[in-house]
């Protein structure tokens, strides 16, 4: 085989792929020995057929789609490698005018996108402004009041329902004269204001006490999801059975033991200051390594092929088809509850593809100028975290990898490491 490079202009290269007539032959030899089984012919038994025989009963041409396939799956990889090119999509395959004939060789044109060529620019140095997060007593006071809040129990009360209140009731929802199907409901618990009813039902029930019954006078939304209820009006016919308000624990050394492993509540208070810190150090970690992304980003100027964001496009819609299901739901149930089609949900997703592609080709060819690479070490330690997180054995967590999920954590730890590298080295004022 021999490959010839005729073209590379932007981001396609053109090349040929020359096969002898002996590498044809000993592909056809091949595809015969492999399909030879297959053949009926008369006076032979089940796959003792000779090749000529099959040849001249079937066509001489009856084992060259099988042979060319062979031949391509060996030779394209090693031309690629050998002419030192990146493909990003499928190739386009044309044969030459001669047709192709036992016992001569031929020559296939190949064309194919590939990934661009990369040069970033002065990426030592990157200015950006210092980002601070920092943990105030008003940040601790939040916290404190969203443990009361989580605490809190609910009391009945001797008076009219105001909002934040919990009402006991039932309910049934008639459309003119007609009960309608699925709106009824005995000691329903609802939480006024929470938003948890159709639009203003819970208004309505402000100021009622128990013993009261109310009718409450709704509009289904036009896009309400039971069609028979779409935009028509409707009345609840309520009858109230208690009031009940949130009553907040006191911010004490009672509740610091109820909640937590501390004696105190200052104890307590120390411990969610240490985390609020802990959590506002990762952000500025975060929000700093993306400033100095997006900083050098925006002055590296890459010629991008389209196939790479669709690609990217499509790949996140993937990621994220596969949280639905993690969720009970598919993509087909998600696009329909919004009204959209999937070609909308992924051109919504094509932003941010165009983003992680950009990110990815210029870190790769920071990694590549500083020769930074994933060590055994680094992999190591990431699967002592992984291991951490998912509170497993690091060998049981090793039994579970491919190839290609350990393929992906060298290069997400590669990634890593030339991300730190750039904020190590950013001027930060």
């Amino acid at each position: 085989m021999n490959f010839t490079l005729t073209s590379k202009e932007k981001n396609e290269a053109k090349f040929t792929m020359a096969f002898a007539a002996e590498d044809f032959d000993k592909a056809l030899n091949a595809a015969y020995q492999a399909n030879k089984s297959k053949f009926v012919v008369d006076g032979f038994r089940k796959g003792k057929a000779p090749r000529s025989i099959i040849e001249s009963k079937y066509g001489a041409d009856v084992f060259f789609e099988e042979a060319i396939d062979n031949l391509f799956k060996d030779a394209y990889p090693a031309a690629l490698s050998e002419l030192e090119l990146t493909p990003v999509d499928q190739p386009s395959v044309a044969f030459g005018e001669e047709p192709l004939e036992k016992g001569k060789g031929f020559e296939v044109t190949v064309t194919v996108t590939c990934a661009p060529e990369v040069e970033v620019k002065d990426y030592k140095g990157i200015q950006i402004e210092k980002i601070e997060h920092p943990v105030t007593e008003e940040d601790i006071q939040k916290e404190l009041e969203a443990v009361q809040k989580r605490n809190a129990r609910l009391v009945v009360v001797e008076r009219e329902a105001k909002d934040g209140d919990t009402v006991i009731l039932d309910y049934a929802g008639f459309v003119g004269d007609e009960q309608f199907e699925g709106g009824t409901a005995e000691n329903q618990s609802l939480k006024l204001g929470s938003g948890t009813f159709i639009p203003g039902f819970e208004e309505q029930l402000i100021g009622a006490k128990a013993g009261d019954e109310v009718d409450v006078k709704v509009t289904f939304p036009e896009e309400y999801h039971a069609e028979n209820l779409a935009g028509k009006e409707a009345v609840f016919k309520c009858k109230v059975h208690e009031v009940k308000e949130e009553q907040l624990p006191e911010l004490n050394d009672d509740l610091a033991v109820d909640v937590s492993d501390f004696d105190t509540l200052e104890e307590y208070k120390n411990d969610i200051k240490a985390k609020l810190e802990e959590s506002a150090a990762e952000a500025v970690k975060y929000e700093t390594e993306a400033a100095v992304m997006a900083k050098l980003c925006e002055a590296t100027e890459i010629d991008i092929p389209e196939v790479m964001f669709d690609d990217e496009a499509e790949q996140m819609l993937r990621e994220f088809e596969m949280q639905l299901r993690q969720q009970g739901l598919s993509l087909e149930m998600y696009s329909k509850y919004l009204g959209k089609e999937t070609k909308e949900l992924k051109a919504e997703l094509r932003p941010d593809a165009e983003k992680r592609v950009k990110n990815r080709l210029v870190i790769d060819a920071i990694s590549k100028a500083e020769s930074i690479e994933a060590t055994q070490e680094d992999v190591e330690n990431e699967l002592q975290e992984m291991a951490t997180m998912y509170k497993m054995d690091v060998e049981e967590l090793k039994k579970m990898m491919n190839l290609e999920v350990y393929s992906a954590i060298m290069s997400d730890v590669r990634t890593k490491k030339t991300i730190r590298f750039l904020v190590e080295n950013a001027v930060i004022q």
